[in-house]
Formats: structure tokens, C-alpha cells, sequence
């Protein structure tokens, strides 16, 4: 996209210093545009990065008084000045990764530590380049094509690409063990930006699950900043089962999107949990393009000290029969502040949808927050849908309950938390990570 101006549409006025500064609209976005930008090259991956730059530099940071940023503050992001993270070896070793794993430090693809070899025959898992031509001649078809691709944030990824982390599942292949997509940041003593990019084709029949982490080394609790990106395209009568775990340094700021295309009979399901971050924000997008879909969406956020977790879900049902399924928990302590904001979208030929959306949220403490704003727009007349919210507080009557039968006040607060939390962990397919998870609940510091 390019905009020109043209001098006589502008008395009195240098043509060049306006396009310049239509063109770089917000300095502190281009100078992030800058610090990701890598070397050119030729092909049809350096023109899908130019177009979203020039994206980038038509656009804003944005602001409290957009709507759908009205109760995230950018402000604290602005102040810090990002580099674009170097490659390091800061990793020896992994525990309970998986069997098949791609493992990424820093943004960069780290092969030493992946593992894929024990795949069965149709699937693809690689970085970009290590992709044969008709591989990468198959992504081609699906990277940056989800609908939200010019979102300010997924554009200056876009921008970006350096790599991209990638799973071709082929036609009517059932992938019995998950995929395992690891990020992990090695913070410095500067701030630092790193962009991972995920792409999961799964094609007709076929059958996958893959869990995204995001995460830090135990000693590396630095300042830095974490734009992520995934699209997953699910062909007709497909299943995929996707884990996203988000558990970055206390410091650190996370900005994530996941971009969701369900063609006909298809099934999606995610288990999004949010731990960490100082501030982080998750946009998950579905989009609907054949009838008769099952769409299931289970969230946990779990935040304490000043974190802020944001997230922001869309699910558009454009065809008739489709089902969709959302719960979203929050358990919020100390000053901590949890948003939820989502959208169910039923327009007139998506008839007989049976869509439910629910967000529970718990406050552990008198300053925890919380702004919720489930939403349905429907225009379809023969249709099933709700959506509700709560927000409450520990009971004390649950308390007293509990410390009547032997346990003490710490530990019936412990197990009520535990409880509100398991229903969504209970569902994660692996069993490993569940367990880890569910220890992270057990040890977590209430505020």
C-alpha cells in the first residue's frame, strides 16, 4: 500500500516532508520497524515483508482511546527502547520437552536442541530453511494470509521474518505425540525484541496436536519483548488440539496473536494459559469458511504482583451448523489487572449455530482487577447462543468449610484456587505439561 500526495492537493506545502511523515506516522513504531528489519533478499518472502512494512509505517502504537485497547496501556512499552536480539547459546539442555520439538532461543532456530526424527511419514516440523521447494512452495500458499494480517503488531512481524517455525501435517496423517513449538528468551543487560512465527497446516482427515511455550531461563528475568505470531490453517473434517503457554519473565512484555482458518467439518480446540509478563495481550481469531465446525476455547490467566494479561478473543461463524464452546478464567492477586474481551460473530447464513461464551474471574485481593466485555452480534434468526460473566471472590462460608474439617485457613484457600484453575488445565492433552502446570498453581504466591 502506498500513498501518494499530490502537490497542488496542498498549498504552501513541500510534497517530499508530507509524504514522510505519512509515511512514518509513529517514530517509536518504525524504530521497532528498524530493529527487526533483516538484510533483503529476493523472492516472494521479501515481498510479503515489504508490504507489511509499508504497513507499519502507515500505522500507530495503539492507544487507551481505541476501543479495543481501552483498557490496555502501551505508555510503559514506549519508554523502553528495544534491540533486536542476538543469536546465543545460552541453553544447554532441556527436561520433559518432548520427543518432537522445535526449539528456538532468541528467535533463532537452535537444531541442537530440537528433536524430529521420530515423526511419522506426511508430516513436516522444520524451521523455513531447512524446507525442501515444494515445502516451502506450500507455505507460501498460507503465511500472512489469515484475516487480521495488517493488525499493527502482526504486520511488524510480518515485517520481520527472519524464520518461521512450521508443521505440514498431510492429508488423513494422525500425529499420535504432540509437537512441541519451544521459545525461549536469554535476556541480556539490554532490552531486546524477538518475533517467533508459527505456522500449522493441517490437511484434509488429518490429525495433530502442537503446544506453543513461551518462556525464559530461570536466571534470566530481563526486560524484553516478545511478538509472536502463529496462524493455523485446519482443511475439511481436520482436528487440531493447540496448547499455548505463555509464561515469560515478570519484566517482560508479550503481544501474541493466533490466527485460526476451520474449513468445513473441521475441529479447533486451545488451551491458552497466561502466567507471566509484565504486560502481556493474546488476540485469538477464528474464522469460519465451511459449515458444520467445532470450536472449543479454554483459557486460564493467572497473575499476581502489578502484572497485566490481556485477552482478546473473535470467533466469526460465517456458515450454518457451526459450534463453538469458550471458557475463560481468571484468578487475579495483589495489584494485579486481567482483561477479557470477547466476540462471538453470527451473521444471517450462519444458521443453527450453537455458540456459549463464559468468563469467570476470581480476586484474591482488594486492588486486583479485573474488566470483562463478553460479546455476541448476531443477525441469524434460528440460533442458539449465551454468554455470561462473574467476578467474585474466595467465599468465606468455602473457607470455614474446609478449616471445620482440619485444614487450615492458607491451605483451603490454596485448594479453592487450585480447583477453580484445574478445570482448565484438566483439559490439556499432555500429560507432562499438565502436571507442571498444576504445580505452578499449587506453589503460586496468592496476593
Amino acid at each position: 500500500m502506498t500513498i501518494q500526495v499530490s502537490p497542488s492537493a496542498i498549498p504552501n506545502s513541500d510534497a517530499v516532508s508530507v509524504t514522510s511523515t505519512l509515511l512514518d506516522r509513529d517514530a517509536y513504531l518504525v524504530g521497532l520497524l528498524n530493529q527487526v528489519t533483516v538484510p533483503a533478499s529476493e523472492g516472494w518472502l521479501q515481498e510479503l515483508r515489504d508490504r507489511a512494512a509499508n504497513w507499519v509505517r502507515h500505522s500507530t502504537i495503539p492507544t487507551t482511546r481505541e476501543e479495543e485497547w481501552r483498557f490496555t496501556d502501551l505508555s510503559e512499552l514506549r519508554q523502553v527502547e528495544f534491540r533486536r536480539a542476538v543469536e546465543t547459546r545460552g541453553v544447554a539442555s532441556l527436561q520433559d520437552a518432548g520427543d518432537n520439538r522445535l526449539v528456538f532461543v532468541n528467535g533463532v532456530y537452535a537444531p541442537e536442541l530440537s528433536a524430529v526424527a521420530k515423526l511419522p511419514t506426511g508430516v513436516v516440523v522444520g524451521n523455513l530453511s531447512a524446507l525442501s521447494l515444494p515445502e516451502q512452495e506450500r507455505v507460501q500458499q498460507h503465511l500472512a494470509q489469515a484475516e487480521g494480517a495488517l493488525e499493527v503488531f502482526t504486520a511488524l512481524n510480518t515485517a520481520g521474518i527472519s524464520d518461521v517455525a512450521v508443521v505440514l501435517v498431510a492429508k488423513n496423517v494422525i500425529v499420535e505425540t504432540p509437537i512441541h513449538l519451544l521459545f525461549i528468551t536469554v535476556a541480556g543487560e539490554t532490552a531486546t525484541i524477538s518475533q517467533p512465527r508459527c505456522l500449522v497446516v493441517a490437511e484434509t482427515g488429518s490429525q495433530v496436536s502442537v503446544v506453543e511455550d513461551y518462556q525464559t531461563t530461570l536466571d534470566a528475568e530481563g526486560v524484553y519483548l516478545t511478538n509472536a505470531v502463529t496462524e493455523i490453517v485446519i482443511a475439511d473434517n481436520a482436528h487440531v488440539n493447540h496448547t499455548r503457554v505463555e509464561r515469560e519473565s515478570k519484566q517482560a512484555f508479550h503481544i501474541g496473536k493466533t490466527a485460526v482458518t476451520q474449513a468445513r467439518y473441521s475441529r479447533y480446540t486451545c488451551h491458552a494459559i497466561t502466567l507471566g509478563g509484565k504486560l502481556s495481550r493474546h488476540n485469538l481469531e477464528i474464522l469460519q469458511t465451511g459449515e458444520q465446525t467445532e470450536t472449543t476455547l479454554n483459557g486460564l490467566t493467572m497473575i499476581g504482583d502489578s502484572q497485566v494479561a490481556d485477552t482478546h478473543s473473535a470467533i466469526a461463524l460465517n456458515h450454518p451448523y457451526g459450534t463453538s464452546k469458550q471458557l475463560h478464567k481468571c484468578i487475579v492477586g495483589d495489584r494485579a489487572h486481567a482483561v477479557f474481551n470477547g466476540k462471538v460473530f453470527v451473521p444471517k447464513p450462519a444458521q443453527l449455530t450453537d455458540a456459549a461464551q463464559l468468563n469467570r474471574n476470581l480476586l484474591l485481593s482488594p486492588k486486583a482487577r479485573v474488566d470483562t466485555k463478553p460479546q455476541l452480534e448476531i443477525t441469524a434468526d434460528n440460533v442458539k447462543c449465551a454468554h455470561g460473566a462473574t467476578v467474585s471472590q474466595l467465599e468465606d462460608d468455602e473457607i470455614f468449610y474446609l478449616q471445620s474439617r482440619g485444614i487450615d485457613a492458607n491451605d483451603a484457600r490454596k485448594l479453592l484456587v487450585n480447583a477453580f484453575a484445574a478445570e482448565i488445565i484438566n483439559h490439556i492433552p499432555v500429560a507432562s505439561l499438565r502436571e507442571e502446570l498444576l504445580h505452578t498453581v499449587t506453589t503460586w504466591k496468592q496476593g
